[in-house]
């Protein structure tokens, strides 16, 4: 048992994708125990000019140890992504699953929070699913935020899918 749950951690690292990382801009306590609400900007690696706005609760070692449920996170998150500069598009995966373009560990090894992007190309636009990642079952909670383009100066590295 330990050794599959050592080996499926160690596949997961090795297989972790070139994201792009994050950076705290806020940090709101939510009661006496030490709980925050964490905001951090993640710039799209894929695609220059969109920075998105992600926030999650942060527990606890006080929280976490009068509960005793250590590893237990909640999933809530939330997504705003906006054009923050010229839009440049580079070789970002057009299929219908997207790419995973953002992913931080939530717990040692059984949770992340991870961003996709997908491109909505009927509609010409960007949308970024936010949700969680646990390696026993998923969680149904997620958000989304979208970024048009239409009618906008964008510059598609490959050209604009057809």
């Amino acid at each position: 048992m330990i050794r599959n749950l050592a080996s499926a951690a160690m596949l997961s690292l090795v297989m972790l994708p070139v994201a792009s990382s994050a950076q705290v801009v806020g940090e709101v306590g939510v009661d006496w125990v030490g709980n925050d609400i964490i905001v951090e900007a993640v710039n799209d690696p894929g695609v220059k000019g969109v920075t998105c706005h992600v926030t999650y609760f942060d527990r606890s070692i006080i929280d976490r140890l009068s509960k005793g449920n250590w590893f237990e996170d909640p999933s809530n998150n939330s997504i705003a992504c906006r054009q923050t500069g010229p839009i440049e598009i580079g070789d970002i995966d057009l299929s219908k699953d997207g790419e995973e373009v953002f992913r931080e560990g939530r717990s040692i090894i059984w949770k992340s929070l991870v961003v996709n992007r997908i491109y909505d190309k009927p509609n010409d636009t960007l949308i970024y699913l936010i949700h969680s990642r646990q390696v026993v079952d998923g969680s149904a909670k997620m958000a989304i935020s979208t970024v048009p383009l239409f009618n906008q100066p964008v510059t598609w590295v490959k050209g604009k899918p057809e």
